[in-house]
């Protein structure tokens, strides 16, 4: 539908409230969560995806394709999900007692309780996972990524170490070091942040993930293993630095100001 709409708006005459200068064509990583690569749902999507795509550059625009991140299977070798489910960890840790909170509890959206890994928990520790909506079919809730907010009294020193040493972990840091490391502005995450390997997850507490609905092999992101994505132009652009780390937001710069 969106990229059918794109092609309606571009069909339209030159002029006011006709064709537009600019467009944002936005999709959901649906389908790259249920269907991996050279797979028959994932080809069927690319199809239709440059079907629209050709019509555009026939229509003389300029495109820039790119994605938010990228998407890896994150499943053990009998296909089952690989999960570690950190609020469970750290509970066993630091114990399962509540202590006055950081900040205020997240209510599940109404209807979406079973499968949201965030929401009220009864840890002294806190895990959040961004990658948390009601729509868990396709993810099941479980991302490479989780932020902590641990309580006033923690090691934390011992507590990172020993997060490090778990199997499937990547990564741990503290908040300075995550802030600067990934650009994340340091009074919107926790005290620390865990990053999981290619293939594993992370969760809050096992009772707390509904993968019922899960139909598929679980392929998700949020890890510095889906960092890669592609950036894509229908034009050829000569005298760029080969050097330059181009990112996805340099999008717009490399439409606007260079394939014009």
């Amino acid at each position: 539908f969106v990229f059918a709409a794109g092609v309606r708006l571009m069909s339209r005459p030159v002029g006011q409230h006709g064709r537009p200068d600019v467009m944002y064509l936005s999709t959901t990583d649906y389908v790259q969560h249920k269907h991996a690569p050279g797979t028959e749902g994932a080809d069927r999507f690319y199809a239709m995806m440059d079907h629209y795509l050709g019509q555009l550059d026939a229509m003389g625009c300029v495109i820039a394709l790119t994605a938010d991140h990228g998407m890896n299977a994150k499943t053990r070798m009998d296909a089952q999900p690989d999960v570690i489910y950190l609020q469970d960890v750290l509970d066993g840790w630091l114990g399962a007692e509540m202590t006055t909170p950081k900040l205020p509890s997240i209510a599940a959206p109404q209807g979406g309780a079973a499968g949201l890994g965030n929401g009220p928990t009864p840890g002294r520790a806190r895990v959040i996972l961004p990658i948390t909506d009601p729509y868990v079919v396709h993810h099941g809730a479980l991302g490479s990524f989780a932020t902590v907010y641990l309580p006033d009294e923690a090691d934390q020193p011992t507590l990172l170490a020993r997060l490090a040493a778990l199997r499937g972990i990547e990564s741990v840091l503290n908040r300075a070091d995550a802030a600067a490391r990934f650009e994340l502005p340091a009074d919107r995450i926790g005290d620390i942040v865990i990053v999981s390997e290619r293939s594993t997850v992370i969760g809050t507490s096992a009772a707390r993930h509904d993968l019922t609905a899960l139909d598929a092999p679980l392929r998700s992101h949020g890890g510095v293993s889906e960092q890669r994505v592609p950036l894509v132009l229908n034009r050829r652009i000569n005298g760029l630095d080969p050097q330059h780390r181009w990112r996805n937001f340099d999008a717009f710069d490399l439409a606007l100001n260079h394939a014009q």
